[in-house]
């Protein structure tokens, strides 16, 4: 459509036509370099430019913050990225902008995305659970180390290791620590050294490097063997921030080769001086025991007792004389109470006894019957009538008499 100064188009028909041209086409990829995030928790959307890396120029996006906060693979400022967006433009204020729908980082970027998507895939199969991590022993009498050939972390375990406790032994193994042999010749290592009964534990030992150069510690195949192993492993790659996943799949991770070393060999003077502590406390135990002991023998010893046995026997002596000396005692004088008694109610028996009264000058007069019957004492006039044979006793004898006649008492 063709214009002229006396058919000019006003500023919205202009910019309506360009929103026109600009929708119709849809939907692209967009490569470049992400710069100058505008974010804010409450917002929806993001704000932020996509640069071009060869020339000057650049285009502002607009795009779900979900899209920026995604694990899997986050966005940080300074990333090459390539984004999916359709072109839009902005009538009211004539501005032009990508609305993005998706972005993927390219590059390294790629990489880590990868990377960290299996480190994700792997923790939700449990193969960085803390149950399934195995302790490493004690003191390693013999320890499998995969390497490169003539590292510098070769020299740094084997040098730490030795100098901590001399009587370490190492099997080491070297292998490719990089590039496409590196995966399936660490794995074999691994394997070989795992079917050692005498490996106790096992590191696999990398200096530090670029991420292209840790790529193979990420690798799944790698971490799926060690995740197999039966010997406690050890993942020493790189330098404190490298983090390949082999770090959690690892039963221990250490941050460099040399703490590797530190961490799977304890220090013979530390142990030394610990063992030297604690004989010492034991030593000051067992005396104090021993002190303790001895006094309360002697306190024991110290006792009547125990100074003297037989001073217990005495006592228990001189009381059984004493109370056999009250019991004869408390007897005899029993013994002349009752005899006192005894002869009282004796001589009250005496005065009341008839021999008694005949000795005073009474008789006793008894009727001896004609039939041949005991005699009986006479007590009535009616048991003697005139005739009757008496028989009378006095103190010193008897009278035989017969009764003349009787008399009744007035």
């Amino acid at each position: 459509m063709q214009t002229s100064p006396d058919e000019a188009w006003c500023v919205s028909e202009l910019n309506a036509k360009v929103k026109g041209w600009i929708e119709r086409l849809g939907q692209v990829w967009v490569e470049g370099q992400v710069t100058q995030f505008k974010v804010n928790p409450r917002w929806k959307f993001a704000y932020l430019t996509l640069r071009d890396t060869e020339v000057e120029a650049s285009v502002q996006v607009t795009c779900p913050q979900t899209l920026l906060s995604n694990p899997a693979t986050p966005i940080r400022e300074g990333d090459r990225v390539v984004m999916l967006g359709k072109p839009a433009f902005y009538e009211g204020r004539g501005a032009f902008s990508l609305w993005v729908t998706e972005i993927r980082p390219v590059g390294i970027g790629a990489m880590l995305a990868k990377i960290e998507q299996l480190r994700q895939q792997l923790a939700s199969e449990g193969l960085f659970d803390a149950d399934r991590k195995q302790p490493l022993p004690f003191l390693p009498h013999t320890i499998g180390l995969i390497t490169g050939r003539g590292s510098a972390a070769e020299r740094d375990v084997l040098s730490v290791a030795e100098s901590r406790w001399p009587e370490v032994k190492f099997r080491v193994i070297n292998t490719a620590v990089q590039g496409a042999k590196a995966v399936p010749e660490v794995i074999a290592a691994l394997e070989k050294l795992d079917a050692d009964p005498a490996v106790d534990v096992i590191i696999i030992a990398r200096g530090g490097g670029s991420v292209e150069d840790l790529l193979p510690f990420s690798e799944e195949a790698l971490q799926r063997a060690v995740a197999q192993t039966r010997t406690p492993v050890v993942s020493a790659i790189g330098h404190e921030p490298d983090n390949p996943i082999l770090d959690n799949v690892a039963d221990l991770r250490a941050a460099t080769p040399t703490d590797a070393a530190k961490r799977v060999v304890p220090d013979v003077v530390a142990e030394r001086n610990v063992i030297a502590e604690l004989r010492s406390r034991c030593q000051v135990a067992l005396r104090s025991w021993l002190q303790r002991e001895q006094q309360q023998l002697a306190a024991i010893r110290s006792r009547p007792v125990l100074a003297d046995p037989h001073t217990t026997l005495s006592v228990r002596r001189e009381e059984i004389l004493r109370t056999i000396t009250a019991i004869r005692r408390e007897v005899r004088h029993l013994i002349a109470t009752e005899t006192h008694h005894i002869s009282g109610l004796r001589s009250q028996v005496a005065a009341l006894g008839p021999a008694a009264t005949l000795a005073r000058g009474y008789a006793v007069v008894q009727v001896i019957p004609r039939d041949g019957r005991p005699p009986e004492v006479v007590t009535t006039i009616e048991q003697s009538p005139p005739g009757s044979q008496l028989r009378i006793r006095v103190a010193d004898g008897s009278i035989t008499a017969a009764a003349m006649q009787t008399h009744p008492a007035d």
